[in-house]
């Protein structure tokens, strides 16, 4: 047997502190890159599992500067459902808006708003605008059966700009004519449409991670099994990168997958999990834009206990991101962090973004409901290869309860984690630690407090030394 090699997790070690050259910690920049292409303004993930990632916490990370990635535990078309809601929530200029004829009558405009979580329906006959239709419109009307056309806004009293329009220019139009709503226009045509409800968005999260349109950025999921047919449908529904999602990439299948995706779409995909330098060079080479590393570390995973497989993180992510710098891969970190030093401490060994279920589960973005147990306030948060997450899973694609026992091969399990309130919160608190992280590094940057990065190795009294035991006035 080979010489047995030595794996180190967060907990074995900490960041020696250096010489810093910040004034304050908030000074810290903490932009990176999940993918070759894809850019962050703060480096968090939020998870692709059924209780993390759905249009709800996925709108929340992007408005914060992070991603969040669409679990594949449903339909096809509900997963790309999710992401049009998460690219439709804000944008510089709606692109085809929601348009009506003008014979739909009130009751059906009102309806038909509500499915599409929109303010205002554009009023066309044939290709020509005629009005706009609003939620003032139709304040305190009784009869619902009225056409839409006897209480819009017509054309002749409508303000209107040319498509392609400086949003500081759109912006004086609607404060000039105290209007809410501006169909931007080519050659006679509606080709958009900009909000005040959408500027202030803009404006009131200035960190947001953004496309080049304007609107939120979101990742999705896909499977071994369905990764060609679903990535052509979440692609369309405008997804802005596909996460390859398999339990052990690093397999001849798996490349295979990510070969097919990548000659099939122009899209960056981040391909995990891995563990291994190996794995990292297998899949570069098989074209992935971003590696996600982690067998085994996340909480409600038991493939280490199963298998008797898996490669402590600290030391996963150190010989994967050997492979990845020499391509500029950016490496993601996916499990095992528990506090914001944690996190600290992936990006130092060489992380770009930390991915996690775990930070954001039990938070008010989180699917699910929270539970009352013992006067304590609580969401559930099942592992992927969990045995409830399969059976609930095989539930919602019948449209049934399954009541006998499912025969599947379980990797995770299901618990309850503490309810957090809103994920903005954790947020800053995990940005604030990972700022400071950047500063006892000795650096302005993630970069810079990677190549400033000097770990030491720790004892586990250590360990017990680092946390806190409360204040004891009769020591």
């Amino acid at each position: 047997m080979n010489q047995i090699r030595l794996g180190l997790t967060f907990n074995d070690v900490l960041l020696v502190p250096k010489r810093t050259p910040l004034s304050s910690r908030t000074e810290a920049d903490v932009k990176t890159k999940f993918t070759r292409n894809i850019s962050l303004n703060i480096p968090l993930v939020s998870a692709n599992m059924a209780t993390v990632t759905e249009s709800r916490m996925a709108i929340a990370m992007a408005r914060q500067g992070g991603l969040g990635v669409i679990h594949q535990f449903c339909t096809i078309e509900e997963q790309a459902e999710e992401v049009r809601q998460v690219k439709k929530s804000t944008s510089y200029v709606i692109e085809n808006p929601v348009s009506v004829p003008p014979q739909m009558t009130i009751g059906e405009g009102m309806m038909l708003m509500d499915h599409e979580n929109v303010t205002s329906l554009l009023v066309k006959a044939g290709d020509e605008l005629v009005g706009i239709f609003t939620s003032r419109d139709y304040l305190f009307e009784n009869d619902l059966t009225k056409r839409i056309a006897e209480v819009m806004t017509p054309q002749e009293r409508l303000v209107t700009a040319p498509f392609g329009i400086p949003l500081e220019e759109a912006k004086d139009i609607l404060h000039k004519y105290r209007i809410e709503k501006l169909p931007l226009m080519q050659n006679e045509k509606v080709k958009g449409l900009i909000t005040t409800q959408d500027i202030k968005k803009l404006e009131y999260w200035p960190n947001a991670c953004r496309d080049e349109k304007g609107k939120l950025r979101v990742g999705a999921a896909v499977g071994v099994k369905d990764a060609v047919e679903r990535g052509a449908a979440l692609i369309d529904a405008g997804v802005d990168v596909l996460v390859f999602d398999i339990a052990h990439c690093h397999s001849d299948l798996a490349i295979q997958r990510l070969k097919e995706l990548k000659s099939t779409f122009k899209i960056d995909v981040m391909a995990g999990n891995i563990a291994t330098g190996q794995g990292a060079k297998d899949l570069i080479e098989a074209g992935a834009d971003g590696l996600k590393v982690g067998i085994g570390p996340s909480p409600v995973c038991t493939t280490r206990l199963i298998s008797g497989s898996g490669i402590p993180q600290l030391t996963a992510i150190m010989d994967v991101y050997e492979v990845a710098k020499e391509h500029d891969v950016p490496v993601c970190v996916d499990g095992g962090m528990k506090y914001s030093g944690d996190i600290t401490k992936a990006l130092a060994a060489g992380a770009s973004t930390a991915f996690s279920g775990s930070l954001f589960a039990g938070t008010d973005e989180s699917p699910g409901y929270i539970i009352t147990k013992d006067g304590k306030r609580y969401k559930r948060y099942m592992g992927s290869a969990s045995y409830d997450s399969n059976h609930e899973r095989k539930e919602n694609l019948e449209g049934k309860k399954v009541k006998e026992r499912l025969d599947v091969f379980v990797e995770g399990v299901s618990t309850l984690v503490d309810y957090k309130g809103a994920v903005e919160e954790v947020i800053k608190g995990l940005v604030k630690g990972l700022r400071s992280g950047i500063s006892y590094c000795g650096g302005r940057t993630i970069d810079e407090m990677r190549k400033n990065a000097e770990f030491i190795q720790i004892t586990g009294a250590s360990w017990e030394e680092s946390k806190s035991h409360g204040a004891k006035l009769s020591d």
